[in-house]
């Protein structure tokens, strides 16, 4: 038999050698292909959902999916660019991720229109099919981002005497982060008011400028300025806008020149009026502002020098007051031509006609006695004076008895003039309600004596209110709200105050206060009112500080306004995520479920909002296992067997949606708890039809073989116990096993030679429920295999011995079939088997027959056909060759 092999192992060689000489001389062209990395080009939209298609690896490389081992596919670098893209590692095909692609924050420098690309490095694997592919997916725009402004409002100032069609570039143009035809396409005014209109002009570079054209003249003194919205409009569909309140603020220039009220004036003056009276005052206004509205009054050069000497014009009031003694011999009407001088301006003519009235001796005289405080004609009166204070009494004396005085008050203000009590001629002026410094400081008031001869007495006074400590300062605004972002620097500014008092000198100068509730490490300025804060702020430790702030004025007694400030600390992302534990472990019954819930990863972040959204993601193992981002869950993809690996151990990232994003990494462990499902292997015998060599004279107690087999669980459910139930040929008890090792002696002298056969159980000790093999045991009982082929047919002829599968094995085993009772009925059984049994020698009989005579042919024809064993496993039996004579079992 030997011989008749090996010129086959040579052809085999012969083959091998060949195979190994073309292998080295020339490599298959595939092995070529290796080196070369294929390349694949995808075009997707930002902003896709998660578990959008984006292509099909293995199909654009018309792999071949029915080779074996099957293909893997795999992202070398899944923290680049896994966390945009999930790859199915079995059919290669690309998907978008949860988190969502923005092509802006992908690509922040492709302004230029370059075109933004996220490039993948893909692994074909395993190693015999092993290919990098250069995978590049163009990420293209879509109008997800409307312009912006820099500023929330913009101002520009016109002059008012500007052109029409005048130009004025507005330099605060919009930015939208959006290319081509998604960006900025023009801009436009929501309120051009008939006066303006917006045009837009492209640079060389592509940016468009707005420019602000005057189409109508322009009028300060009619309108000083005009806010409405500039709107920009990108050019998608529909298209984005982006607004900002657009302040036109239309400056001065001096285009007007003063003009007086009154013009022509005519003004009545007794011949005895002391130096120093009132004449009259001119009023003049110039609508401009500031330098360009001051008036000066001056006499024209008609007048003449002794004129302007004896009525004094005071040059910034306008106020004429007589500066001589009046002659009422030589004159009897003065002209007074006054002019208003302006910058730049043609004076303004007013006329002043001063009639003179001639005094006879001892005419009626009004004489002036005053109550409240007075110097050079001038009276003072405290504003906090009430009601119906007097001031002054006027006596008439001259008055002839046959004369009748009437006397009344002229001028405006809360005064009258009346008799007082019932008194003749005399006459007391008083005030009328309380006076008030802030509406008005002065009065000018005419006492007017007319006689019933026509004779007019005017006697001019002035009443000059004093200011009095009766207003509190006055904040600008009651609440104010401020908002700083934590991790600010030391003495950061964070608002000024502001409050108004409308009293004079000091009662109006105002000084601030922090309140007593108010932490210290608020500073406000005393002068200037700045708040500052003097510590860096943490938004995590306190949010909101609430506030009293005082304005103090310097008056007696003190008044003081009060106003609340409230503090609100913005957020800033600078705490990381923080899971729970350090790391977690997760035990977890082999065969779990597919997307079942192995344990949850909880995880915290102190920061608010979009700082504190926590997003989880695996680094390792996504192609087993996948998270709920939601929840945190982790779950396994598929049914997981222990047997394969029983442990796992990930790495997961939590990243929270600040930016810059900040991130934290946990190790996860999960361990497969062992579950009874696998059966015990049975190695050795290694088939039902092996057979083993025993001779007659075997003493009792020699251990003839055992039966070997392994179970791949774990625990007691790999403990594994062997037990005989089912006996073929011999005596009964003429074998026994041992439940523990599978050792086979033999109990009793064997006095017939031919088949035995043992029907052997290999059972676990598994729970909830044990799991069992079984394995036909053979011995052939003689001095030598004398016909092979006889035993062979024996043996065939004997698989039909209950080795089927039966439901798992419940309860203690007992060897031997002794003990082991199949039916309740035993009668019926017996019958059975006698029955059986006769016809199994039948059989036996005429199979032997038959086999003898082919046996004689065959011995005839060939050379060495006996052998004591079928070597089907040279290894076992060198092993066992010094005990016994075996074959193969």
């Amino acid at each position: 038999m030997f011989n008749r092999r090996h010129p086959s192992l040579s052809k085999r060689g012969v083959i091998w050698g060949l195979w190994v000489i073309l292998l080295y001389t020339s490599p298959p062209s595939c092995f070529a292909n290796f080196s070369q990395a294929k390349q694949l080009i995808y075009k997707i939209k930002e902003g896709l959902p998660g578990g959008t298609f984006i292509g099909a690896i293995g199909e654009d490389l018309h792999l071949d999916f029915t080779v074996e081992p099957p293909f893997l596919f795999n992202l070398p670098q899944k923290k680049v660019n896994g966390q945009y893209v999930n790859l199915n590692s079995t059919t290669g095909q690309l998907y978008t991720s949860a988190t969502e692609i923005d092509r802006e924050t992908l690509c922040p420098d492709n302004s230029g229109g370059r075109g933004c690309v996220l490039s993948l490095d893909v692994f074909v694997l395993p190693q015999q099919h092993f290919q990098l592919v250069k995978v590049k997916i163009f990420i293209e725009d879509v109008n997800d981002n409307r312009p912006k402004f820099p500023v929330d409002e913009i101002c520009m100032s016109v002059p008012e005497n500007t052109h029409i069609n005048a130009r004025f570039a507005v330099e605060h143009s919009a930015v939208d982060p959006d290319l081509g035809p998604y960006g900025v396409q023009t801009y436009w005014l929501v309120n051009d008011f008939g006066m303006f209109t917006l045009d837009v002009e492209q640079n060389e570079g592509g940016e468009l400028t707005p420019f602000l054209i005057v189409t109508e003249a322009l009028d300060r003194e009619t309108q000083a300025e005009y806010i409405t919205d500039i709107i920009a409009e990108d050019g998608g569909t529909p298209p984005l806008l982006g607004a900002a309140t657009f302040k036109i603020v239309i400056t001065d220039v001096n285009d007007n020149c003063p003009k007086f009220k009154e013009s022509q004036m005519n003004v009545t003056l007794h011949g005895n009026t002391t130096k120093g009276g009132h004449l009259a005052r001119l009023h003049a206004f110039d609508p401009d502002l500031g330098a360009n509205a001051q008036i000066s009054y001056a006499y024209s050069e008609r007048v003449p020098r002794d004129t302007r000497s004896l009525f004094h014009l005071d040059r910034i009031t306008g106020v004429i007051k007589l500066a001589g003694k009046i002659d009422t011999g030589t004159a009897t009407f003065y002209k007074l031509t006054i002019l208003a001088n302006g910058p730049g301006c043609i004076p303004a003519v007013a006329t002043v006609s001063v009639h003179i009235i001639k005094v006879v001796t001892g005419p009626p005289a009004v004489i002036p006695r005053y109550i409240a405080p007075e110097n050079d004609g001038e009276l003072t009166i405290k504003e906090s004076e009430q009601a119906f204070s007097p001031i002054a009494f006027f006596t008439v004396k001259n008055i002839d008895i046959n004369q009748r005085v009437d006397c009344h008050l002229e001028g405006t203000g809360p005064f009258r003039l009346g008799p007082y009590q019932t008194l003749k001629n005399e006459y007391l002026l008083e005030t009328t309600e309380p006076l008030d410094y802030e509406k008005t400081q002065e009065y000018e008031l005419i006492v007017v004596a007319t006689s019933s001869q026509g004779l007019v007495i005017k006697t001019f006074l002035k009443v000059q209110v004093l200011d009095e400590n009766d207003n509190a300062p006055v904040f600008q605004q009651a609440l104010v709200e401020v908002s700083v972002e934590e991790n600010n620097p030391p003495n950061t500014f964070l608002t000024q105050f502001q409050a108004t008092d409308q009293d004079s000198e000091g009662r109006g100068e105002v000084i601030y206060l922090l309140g007593g509730d108010a932490p210290g490490i608020f500073v406000i300025d005393r002068v200037t009112g700045v708040l500052t804060v003097t510590i860096s702020l943490d938004r995590e430790e306190k949010e909101t500080y609430r506030f009293i702030v005082r304005a103090v004025d310097q008056g007696t007694p003190r008044r003081e306004s009060l106003a609340t400030v409230v503090v609100t600390v913005q957020d800033r992302n600078d705490n990381s995520p923080r899971f729970i534990d350090k790391d977690f472990t997760f035990f977890v019954p082999e065969n779990f479920p597919g997307y079942g819930e192995i344990g949850v990863l909880s995880v915290t972040d102190a920061d608010a909002e979009e700082n504190g959204w926590v997003a989880l993601s695996i680094l390792n193992g996504s192609d087993i296992f996948l998270i709920d981002t939601g929840r945190g869950a982790l779950r396994a993809k598929t049914s997981l067997d222990r047997e394969q690996q029983g442990t796992y151990q990930l790495w997961i990232e939590a990243v929270d949606g600040g930016e810059p994003a900040l991130s934290c990494v946990t190790m996860v462990t999960v361990l497969l708890l062992d579950v009874n499902d696998n059966p015990p292997i049975v190695l050795f015998p290694q088939s039902n039809q092996s057979y083993m060599l025993v001779l007659p004279n075997t003493l009792p107690g020699t251990s003839i073989t055992e039966v070997y087999a392994v179970d791949k669980d774990t625990g007691m459910n790999a403990v594994i116990a062997y037990s005989i139930i089912k006996r073929k040929g011999g005596e009964p008890g003429s074998f026994a096993i041992d439940p523990e090792t599978g050792n086979i002696t033999l109990k009793r002298e064997l006095s017939n030679r031919g088949l035995y056969s043992l029907l052997v159980k290999v059972t676990d000790h598994g729970q909830p429920e044990p799991l069992y093999s079984t394995v036909m045991v053979n011995f052939f009982v003689n001095e030598t295999v004398s016909n092979e082929s006889y035993i062979q047919s024996l043996l065939t002829r004997e698989a039909g011995i209950e080795v089927e599968e039966r439901p798992w094995f419940k309860g203690q085993m007992t060897q031997g079939p002794e003990r082991y009772e199949l039916f309740p009925c035993q009668p019926v059984l017996i019958a059975l088997s006698l029955t059986c049994l006769g016809l199994f020698f039948t059989v036996v009989t005429l199979t032997s027959y038959i086999c003898c005579k082919r046996f004689k042919k065959q011995r005839k024809k060939g050379s060495e056909v006996e052998r004591p064993l079928k070597k089907k496993n040279d290894s076992i039996q060198g092993v066992n060759r010094k005990l016994r004579p075996i074959s193969n079992i």
